[in-house]
């Protein structure tokens, strides 16, 4: 997907993917792309859904298994991208209330009391990176959102370049990704929010 910007030579078009919403369906897609040996592994995308202290504690088993229980009773967490029908990437957007920890950093607190939907967090397959994904999981996430009722959409991107955050903090995506999707900085805080 180019979006008015060119596309690198090794960027997957929009046309090669496919997106679904994570549901019981989903489980064992989600199980497979999270397999790959990293810090997803462990997280299951449940560090912005539960208190530090029991995310430390669950880590691993326990979090996946928080994970099949959201997904077992209805709720879709995130939504897979697919390329030939294989799960290569993972894009974490809910309703904000389904990430109750964003309310308890002070950077990333409710700027208002206007319903919000919030992408936290993306991973893609090592093999797949570096090919314009999370630019593809940003535009699928938010017709997701819209197709659900979301008037607005917001993150938490980190400005790269920085000795501050460590490439593997990047899981919220940078700010210059959403840009291109045409977000923009709705508070500016650090990190910056953006809608």
């Amino acid at each position: 997907m180019n979006n008015g910007v060119g596309m690198a030579p090794n960027t997957l078009s929009k046309t090669d993917l496919t997106f679904r919403p994570v549901t019981t369906r989903e489980w064992a897609d989600l199980q497979a792309l999270f397999a790959e040996p990293g810090v997803q592994s462990g997280c299951w995308c449940m560090y912005w859904r539960i208190k530090r202290a029991d995310y430390h504690r669950r880590y691993g088993a326990d979090n996946k298994n928080a994970m099949r229980q959201i997904i077992e009773a209805g709720r879709v967490p995130g939504i897979l991208a697919y390329l030939d029908d294989r799960p290569i990437a993972w894009c974490s957007i809910a309703p904000r209330e389904a990430f109750p920890v964003l309310d308890r950093s002070p950077t990333l607190k409710r700027i208002d009391d206007r319903p919000v939907w919030s992408i936290v967090c993306f991973f893609v397959a090592r093999r797949h990176r570096r090919q314009g994904l999370t630019q593809a999981l940003i535009q699928a996430a938010i017709t997701y959102a819209k197709e659900r009722g979301a008037g607005i959409i917001e993150a938490y991107p980190l400005i790269p370049g920085g000795a501050r955050y460590p490439r593997y903090e990047q899981y919220t995506g940078v700010l210059s990704t959403y840009e291109k999707a045409g977000f923009n900085i709705a508070k500016s805080r650090t990190p910056p929010r953006v809608r």
